[in-house]
């Protein structure tokens, strides 16, 4: 068990704790890790100041477990979609959304095998892969949305923003932790 920011209690299936005052994720591992790198703590914690997710259409690409996906589910949004290439994380999500009674849809493929668009879309994954998909998640996201992009290591930073202002979004926040960095883009309409 351990705590994420202001918000967030990640537990085990195993763990049985009252989170009276923080919305509890109960997260198996699976093939992947619980939410301690780095890289997801920070989307959390970017998560939860985000203004507007209640009622929000959100999509996690490159799920993996689905925190992030069960997180914005908790938030109050409307409609959560979490799409992953791997068939392992597929399942590892499913079973993290039945141990948390979310209901969010869950695809395995990436993000042409999803439709429509979204308010938000958080994809937490290499940076060199995000910017193959740059032109897919700014067409997905409607006017006023976010991209909460991380996995960018510091060397692919620059790179990342640049190929995202290029297709229209604004940067809103350019985080650097330990090794990686987390990228808030907007959609301005």
């Amino acid at each position: 068990m351990f705590i994420i920011g202001r918000s967030w209690l990640v537990l085990s299936p195993e763990e049985r704790v009252s989170a009276e005052y923080r919305l509890p994720l109960v997260i198996d591992r699976g093939a992947f890790g619980s939410g301690e790198h780095e890289t997801t703590v920070s989307c959390l914690e970017e998560l939860e100041g985000l203004d507007g997710v209640e009622g929000t259409r959100v999509l996690d690409l490159g799920c993996g477990t689905g925190i992030l996906a069960l997180a914005a589910s908790k938030m109050g949004a409307s409609s959560v979609v979490a799409v992953d290439i791997d068939r392992g994380a597929v399942e590892t999500c499913r079973e993290n959304a039945r141990l948390n009674a979310a209901g969010i849809e869950i695809v395995q493929g990436s993000i042409d095998a999803v439709r429509g668009r979204f308010n938000l879309i958080m994809a937490n994954i290499h940076g060199d892969v995000l910017i193959q998909l740059a032109p897919l998640i700014v067409e997905r996201l409607v006017s006023g949305g976010y991209a909460l992009l991380s996995g960018v290591a510091f060397h692919e930073n620059y790179q990342v923003l640049l190929t995202f202002s290029e297709l229209g979004a604004q940067l809103v926040k350019n985080r650097f932790m330990e090794e990686y960095t987390t990228l808030i883009m907007s959609m301005e309409g």
